[in-house]
């Protein structure tokens, strides 16, 4: 049964404010779930339907707290609109920043990404395209809001996301060597631009783009061109990440 008391913890959790204290997030959907449960986090407490720990119980570790709720009691402590047989609360894993991380591979760096459906869609893209590491400014939304995780698709599990001094890492990236690439509506046509295999790829602000700060620090200016005489002044930045991302990928096969 599913008390009162946590029913109110765990919409708590929509809250960021209540998460950094708790060290804790909230998944939500069968799906995601499972893939909490297959993870190497921490799953705190679960909450599922008889059916859900039937089938998926072997996978549920022995630390978890497991609450056999009903569709309805569920569907109470719900944020979705569309509640499914199980919900999670899992630990923030603990992940600490070192620039070697991002030696001899492709990163993403973001800054100010304000919305949480583009955040995880370009979670959900860097796990597609093997991007292991995402350095975000510290204004950049959570990662652990409750619609990043939805829209990650199980993403945020496999890729380690970080909060950092934005321009103070690029500015250490730079004098390391490590290339810099950015998306601006001035930059150089990225089907011609000469681009290597490893490197930070840097995407900015919905509105804004990236900052006159760590616009400073982009070595690589690249731009998406329009193939249409006339259309869309620009791209919504996660479907930018998509390309950008693709034709670096592309130019290693």
């Amino acid at each position: 049964m599913l008390s009162k008391n946590k029913i109110k913890y765990i919409q708590s959790l929509s809250r960021k404010k209540i998460r950094d204290t708790e060290k804790a997030f909230l998944v939500e959907g069968d799906k995601m779930v499972t893939e909490a449960l297959e993870s190497s986090l921490t799953v705190e407490t679960l909450c599922a339907t008889t059916d859900f720990l039937r089938a998926n119980r072997r996978i549920v570790s022995g630390d978890t707290e497991v609450i056999e709720a009903t569709a309805d009691e569920i569907r109470k402590a719900s944020l979705l609109q569309s509640p499914q047989n199980a919900l999670a609360i899992v630990s923030m894993p603990e992940i600490g920043f070192d620039l070697g991380v991002l030696n001899d591979k492709l990163s993403l760096a973001l800054d100010f990404i304000q919305d949480p459906g583009n955040l995880g869609t370009i979670i959900r893209l860097a796990d597609w395209f093997g991007i292991k590491h995402v350095i975000c400014s510290e204004n950049t939304v959570d990662c652990f809001n409750p619609k990043v995780i939805q829209a990650s698709m199980g993403a945020i599990f496999r890729v380690q996301m970080h909060y950092i001094n934005l321009p103070a890492v690029l500015g250490e990236a730079s004098q390391s060597g490590i290339p810099i690439f950015g998306a601006f509506l001035e930059g150089e046509n990225i089907y011609k631009q000469p681009l290597s295999s490893s490197g930070i790829l840097v995407m900015g602000n919905e509105g804004n783009g990236i900052s006159t700060e760590v616009g400073a620090l982009v070595s690589d200016k690249v731009h998406i061109p329009s193939f249409a005489a006339e259309g869309s002044e620009s791209l919504n930045v996660s479907m930018a990440t998509a390309i950008c991302l693709s034709e670096f990928r592309r130019r290693q096969l």
